[in-house]
């Protein structure tokens, strides 16, 4: 190592280095506000702030992390395990005709009450005892219908034109696998490579008239002149929080799914910066503090919550730097960034279609992590075969269901517990959710060997 956790190199090659780390969690930061914002009914000029707003709370919550909380080297950011239930939530039949705010503040109020469901799952000490009942038979389908589950969106955002759709999948492909080795830079950014490249070609066709507005991959740049040069993202930004009980039980699915990956992130980040594995008091401290990253990112609206981020764990091993000062940097880098409103306005003239492409590549890629579990489980056993391939079938043909049928579903129970009806929609739409409830229920009451599971 150039630079073990607890050294501290000077100022400037900090704030260099800190950058880097930027730039690495730049790409999956940015995805999820424009992943969000045709669920959420965002205007481009909300997408703006959205953006903005991400990264202030990034900021914050990395600060905190390896400040006060694990004190590892670990970036903190938006996590795509809150994605399904947050598009969830949006479709709720009670939010069909809501605008942009009212669908965010539902949004909100469920990743404010999961982030007190993590925070005391965390300082309680909880989590080391939670963990023995979550084996790889429940993590895998779990991880992979985060990507598998939003499929629809693939596909016919990216053909809206396979011109500019295609070639962002194709580049993301060509840099992250074919050309990874080839040089640091495009191992270190295959994703930020393959966007700019993408919509530098679409920015291109734009000026030259080749396409008209209207057209689904036309560049414009009107909200950016709209956009204040200074923007400070405030809590309650998009009004009071609603909190419906449907809504935070859908949530909870994706603060599971989060935990269980930042819990595997800690001893990554760990092992890579020469720090010592971390010991209990230390994962559950590290998880209190996400718990409180999530609600931090609830008061000020992000429509997501805050977890670690892996990618940045890799670029701590190629580039042998694994100071917390670094960390500690970038932290900086993401708050000041972050008020300068024409910045996140700039990524709102991402066209549909690139957006579409990085669905297609970017969660093609968290299906096959999830599935990557299952190299800790026997494969042989029909026992796990059943419970793995049935909670993925659920997750995948069981919302397919509940969507048309919301009415339906509400048509069973009495008005008095429609409460109850609107969170088996919201927890049956969501494919995460569906998924992980029927692994973790299987997976401890099916009879099975601990060297099976």
């Amino acid at each position: 190592m150039l630079y073990t956790i607890d050294d501290k190199p000077p100022l400037g090659t900090s704030l260099l280095l800190g950058f880097q780390h930027y730039l690495t969690m730049f790409g999956s930061t940015v995805a999820i506000p424009l992943l969000l914002q045709s669920h959420l009914g965002a205007s481009n000029a909300e997408l703006a702030i959205l953006i903005s707003t991400m990264f202030l709370v990034s900021g914050i919550c990395t600060f905190l992390q390896s400040t006060f909380g694990c004190r590892l080297p670990i970036i903190q950011g938006g996590t795509f395990s809150f994605l399904g239930p947050a598009i969830a939530i949006c479709g709720m039949a009670s939010l069909a005709e809501a605008g942009f705010e009212m669908r965010m503040q539902h949004v909100q109020g469920a990743v404010i009450a999961g982030s007190f469901f993590e925070m005391i799952i965390g300082f309680s000490g909880l989590m080391g005892k939670v963990l023995k009942f979550i084996t790889p038979v429940t993590i895998a389908p779990t991880i992979a219908l985060i990507g598998l589950a939003l499929f629809k969106f693939g596909a016919p955002l990216a053909g809206q034109h396979w011109g500019i759709g295609g070639l962002t999948i194709l580049l993301l492909i060509l840099f992250s696998q074919y050309l990874r080795s080839t040089h640091r830079l495009i191992n270190l950014f295959p994703i930020l490579l393959g966007l700019l490249i993408a919509w530098a070609v679409a920015t291109l066709c734009t000026w030259t008239g080749f396409f008209e507005k209207g057209h689904p991959a036309y560049v414009s740049f009107e909200t950016v002149k709209d956009a204040p040069w200074i923007h400070v993202p405030t809590p309650f930004q998009w009004g009071m929080p609603a909190f419906g009980a449907a809504a935070i039980v859908g949530m909870l699915a994706g603060y599971i799914a989060s935990m269980i990956e930042s819990t595997g992130d800690y001893y990554a980040a760990a092992r890579m910066s020469h720090a010592p594995p971390p010991d209990a008091k230390t994962v559950n401290r590290g998880i209190g503090f996400e718990g409180i990253g999530c609600f931090i990112a609830g008061i000020f609206g992000t429509g997501n919550g805050t977890t670690s981020y892996s990618e940045n764990i890799g670029a701590i091993g190629l580039t042998r730097v694994g100071s917390r000062r670094v960390i500690q940097a970038a932290s900086l880098l993401m708050l000041v960034l972050a008020v300068f409103g024409k910045f996140g306005a700039l990524f709102t003239s991402i066209p549909s279609p690139i957006v579409g492409g990085m669905y297609c590549v970017m969660f093609a890629m968290v299906t096959g992590v999830g599935l990557s579990n299952l190299q800790f489980v026997d494969l042989n056993s029909p026992r796990n075969l059943f419970i793995i391939g049935f909670a993925l079938f659920a997750g995948l043909s069981l919302p397919e269901y509940v969507g048309p049928n919301t009415e339906l579903i509400q048509g069973l129970f009495p008005s008095s517990f429609q409460w109850f009806a609107a969170i088996l929609s919201t927890i049956g739409s969501s494919g995460m959710a569906v998924g992980a409830f029927l692994a973790l229920l299987l997976d401890n009451t099916i009879p099975g060997t601990s060297a099976e599971r």
